[in-house]
């Protein structure tokens, strides 16, 4: 959850930007600061800055962090002699810094805390993610809500705390024609049991598996998921909802394992091509909800023990899915009146 690593270092320009800023980055997920204003509520953590480093101002402050600059191999055994000894240090690295920071990683370490400054939001992933680990903590300069924004798209969002699953009654399996569909390719290596949740409407999402399995005729495609149709809502890791067609190269979709774990991946690239579709329509709360997905054995939907091929899918039997937010506003659940068809 790496939004939770990043400590935003707030330079507005006045005290009414500073408050902008700070409502749009507690709605993205961040609730770390480095500042001077007066401390937010209880369940936020501030720091004060000086020239030597960082003070928490919680109470009672749980940490003090030395700044230090690190530029060359004579600094970088500085800072591991001071990760040894338990100090904890802000490093502020001249030159390179990914390298330098998985070596200091990699060395045993006394229990103090290691922070990071970067110099732009670009800077933070690769910072948090060294060696799969990264820094305790990136601090990262921000001006104004769109720098909050630019570090939100860079960072992964804090997931769902857990998905209301249910296991609905197939009624409908039939033929729908040509059409398009959505191919999502990722950047992870899924599991045959992971997928992503799809569906015609956001209040019922199907839980579509990956091609991990493979079939007779193809190889198995771990970092794939045959979607479905374009007008489909498909959940993000943030938990908004987006349409299959509106997805992009980068973005963090929700990736979910039937009634376990939930995990952030990145899109890698879409692929949309008209193929045969079938139509597969499910009974649940009393309404009929349904999911367009490619007429080929490759397809998955999740059924109570195992997954079933689209292609032999059958009336009665019951497949995985999730109840969500029927009414949504640019992918934000939202309260509000709605019928979906």
């Amino acid at each position: 959850m790496t939004r939770g690593r990043a400590i935003l270092a707030l330079a507005p320009a006045d005290r009414a930007a500073l408050a902008t800023i700070l409502a749009r980055a507690r709605r993205l997920g961040f609730h770390r600061f480095v500042g001077e204003p007066e401390p937010g509520p209880a369940s936020e953590t501030w720091y004060r800055a000086t020239d030597e480093g960082y003070s928490d101002l919680g109470d009672p402050p749980r940490a003090r962090v030395r700044l230090r600059d690190a530029h060359d191999p004579a600094t970088w055994a500085e800072l591991r002699d001071a990760r040894r000894s338990g100090e904890s240090v802000a490093v502020r690295w001249q030159g390179d810094r990914i390298l330098p920071l998985e070596n200091l990683l990699a060395e045993p370490s006394g229990g103090g805390e290691l922070w990071v400054l970067a110099s732009t939001a670009s800077e933070a992933p690769g910072l948090v993610g060294a060696l799969e680990r990264g820094a305790d903590a990136v601090v990262v300069p921000v001006r104004s809500e769109r720098d909050v924004e630019e570090l939100a798209r860079f960072l992964e969002p804090s997931l769902p705390d857990a998905l209301d699953w249910h296991a609905v009654p197939v009624r409908r399996v039939e033929p729908a024609g040509l059409g398009d569909r959505v191919i999502v390719d990722t950047t992870s290596l899924l599991d045959p049991s992971e997928g992503l949740l799809v569906g015609s409407a956001s209040a019922f999402l199907f839980h579509v598996a990956s091609e991990a399995t493979g079939s007779a005729h193809t190889r198995p495609r771990a970092f794939r998921v045959n979607a479905g149709a374009p007008h489909s809502y498909v959940l993000l890791a943030d938990g908004s909802s987006r349409y299959l067609s509106e997805l992009a190269p980068g973005e963090a979709v929700l990736v979910a394992r039937p009634r376990g774990a939930l995990r952030s991946v990145r899109v890698g690239r879409l692929k949309i091509e008209r193929r045969p579709l079938t139509l597969v329509e499910a009974e649940f709360a009393g309404r009929a909800r349904t999911v367009f997905v490619q007429e080929a054995e490759t397809v998955r939907l999740s059924g109570e023990s195992d997954r079933i091929e689209v292609t032999r899918l059958t009336p009665g039997e019951k497949v995985l899915g999730v109840r969500a937010a029927p009414a949504r506003h640019f992918g934000q659940a939202i309260e509000e009146q709605i019928e979906e068809r």
